[in-house]
């Protein structure tokens, strides 16, 4: 049977091979993950020219995912370095790499990625749309932007980031109440809000819904609805703003819905550890449970150098209550672009909060890994430590930088240690400490 997308594959009980791997790799049944296809709480983001891709499914019920943010600029602007990232990123374990290129050949770099990428693939075509017309912002016409959303989608970018929920009328709250203190931190949010401010017209991305879902639907592109207003700070967060343009992201999922389009919602942001699982549970509500995406959400707006930490801390806790696919978060967020050694640092920070959340959500044989580190604590097996780190470089490096004097401690206890005088005991032996 002939299908356009996944979720109508799904809808119309077919099991796709896409739903066959994403479930293998899940350790459930294609069965249950085709159920969750058709009800929209589950996606597969699987362009059809994607042909390099490994597929992955992100709802609330499987692993959760993490995103790496990478692309081409004006201040990093060498394609094979920033490829060397993706490819990077991709050993590191990232689920997604989103290319927000913002400079140069952006469509050559995109199809490259679409060649080699084996993970899924999202973009901005907002910021495309600038570097390709080569015009000032309010001269690109409402068929421009759509005409890039095809572009990327013919290049074979799996999930489009759309801010299509912040049309004028929530523009037009956001003028009034001028409550917030970091305004509009989104990127793709503030070229649409000057765009509609400069020409006076509606949101072409809100206004054209449909036409959008049209090329969705003729690519199986996944659509990612941006989050326009999310909050750049703790003190914006849960506003009116905010929670306005989420009620119609939730209208603008079940449109999508209606034309077979799957649907992934961006959220915070910026957010106090106490508005977390509030905010998890009103995105649910008002966008019928499609998979949840958030930048974070950083708890705390002090720590620069270390929003990777900021971010995992609310990341773990969004993920537990709900949301589906962590942005990930570099030491240099707010100050430059990230270096490799920053990507890699998100990353790691990323991928213990999912699996965090994965632990607390029960997901099938999360806590099989914690376990087997436990193991090998208790035997004083540095070799299998090792080898179950999420950072096994590092962990070596850190044993060997010590110059332990024996095989069986550290240099933090020495033969105090704990593991290795319970099992001595047990075993029948005698503890013999030398404090000399």
């Amino acid at each position: 049977m002939l299908y356009s997308t996944q979720m109508q594959a799904a809808r119309n009980g077919v099991i796709t091979e896409e739903m066959r791997k994403a479930a293998a790799y899940e350790g459930i049944e294609a069965e249950a993950l085709r159920c969750m296809i058709a009800q929209g709480v589950a996606v597969i983001p699987s362009n059809k020219n994607h042909k390099s891709l490994e597929p992955r499914a992100i709802g609330e019920r499987l692993k959760t995912k993490i995103n790496v943010n990478l692309g081409i600029s004006k201040d990093s602007s060498n394609q094979d370095e920033e490829l060397k990232k993706v490819m990077g990123a991709i050993e590191l374990g990232a689920d997604a790499i989103m290319d927000l290129s913002t400079s140069g050949d952006t469509r050559a770099f995109r199809r490259t990625l679409a060649q080699t990428s084996t993970v899924m693939l999202g973009s901005v075509p907002i910021y495309d749309a600038l570097v390709f017309y080569k015009k000032p912002l309010q001269e690109i016409s409402a068929k421009d932007w759509l005409e890039v959303a095809r572009m990327h989608a013919i290049d074979g970018i799996d999930f489009l980031t759309i801010h299509a929920g912040l049309n004028r009328q929530t523009a037009q709250r956001f003028k009034q109440e001028r409550s917030r203190i970091t305004n509009i931190v989104s990127r793709g949010g503030s070229l649409i809000f000057a765009w509609m401010e400069m020409t006076g017209n509606e949101n072409p991305f809100y206004e054209y819904f449909d036409e959008l879902l049209e090329i969705c639907r003729e690519f199986d592109v996944t659509i990612s609805l941006g989050d326009a207003c999310r909050p750049g700070s703790t003190h914006d967060a849960s506003d009116a703003c905010q929670i306005e343009e989420l009620i119609t992201l939730g209208e603008l999922t079940k449109r999508a819905w209606e034309k077979d389009v799957q649907v992934i919602v961006e959220g915070p942001g910026h957010m106090s550890l106490d508005q977390i699982e509030t905010n998890m549970k009103i995105q649910k509500s008002l966008c019928h449970g499609a998979p949840f995406y958030v930048l974070g959400p950083l708890v705390t707006d002090i720590a620069p150098g270390y929003d990777h930490i900021t971010s995992a801390i609310g990341g773990a806790i969004a993920a537990w209550h709900g949301a589906a696919f962590l942005c990930y978060v570099t030491p240099a967020e707010h100050l430059r672009l990230p270096t490799y050694d920053d990507m890699k640092e998100g990353i790691i920070a990323s991928k213990i909060a999912a699996h965090a959340a994965d632990i607390a959500k029960k997901i099938p044989n999360a806590r099989d890994w914690d376990n087997n580190m436990s193991k090998a604590r208790q035997r004083v097996d540095w070799e299998c430590m090792f080898n179950l780190s999420i950072d096994p470089q590092k962990a070596r490096r850190y044993r060997a930088e010590s110059k332990p004097e024996r095989e069986d401690t550290c240099s933090m206890c020495g033969e105090f240690c704990s593991m290795r005088n319970m099992n001595k005991i047990l075993n029948g032996e005698s503890v013999d400490i030398n404090i000399i």
